[in-house]
């Protein structure tokens, strides 16, 4: 699987550069997930500005992200649905009301830090 992965203080971008997230990319994908939640990173951007194609395998391996991310406290990211079939599949999934999607990765970095000033400010009440 081809990805980079771009760590910061408080967030993760992980920008998969594959044009297809299936069923034989995505176990790779959800362990690279847990291997990173492991290390400690807060929150986890998934740029999918490459992704041409996502199965219900890549779906699945999104929502393992997601889960691992929003069960620890932090945030979980979708960026980069610019290819309208990865797009329409989100979609028709109903996953775009459980997701974070945010249009690019900067805007989502932005989104990020709101977050943390939110849950900051919700421990301090």
């Amino acid at each position: 699987m081809k990805y980079s992965v771009d760590k910061q203080d408080k967030y993760a971008l992980l920008a998969l550069e594959e044009e297809n997230l299936n069923s034989l990319l995505a176990p790779h994908l959800k362990s690279e997930f847990y291997v990173m939640h492991n290390e400690g990173i807060p929150s986890l951007i998934l740029d999918l500005s490459a992704v041409k194609f996502v199965d219900s395998s890549g779906l699945s391996a999104i929502l393992t992200g997601n889960r691992l991310w929003k069960a620890s406290g932090g945030s979980f990211v979708l960026t980069g649905l610019v290819h309208p079939s990865v797009k329409k599949l989100i979609e028709i999934s109903r996953l775009d009301s459980i997701l974070s999607i945010i249009p690019t990765a900067e805007e989502s970095v932005e989104f990020i830090f709101m977050e943390e000033i939110e849950r900051e400010l919700s421990t301090e009440e």
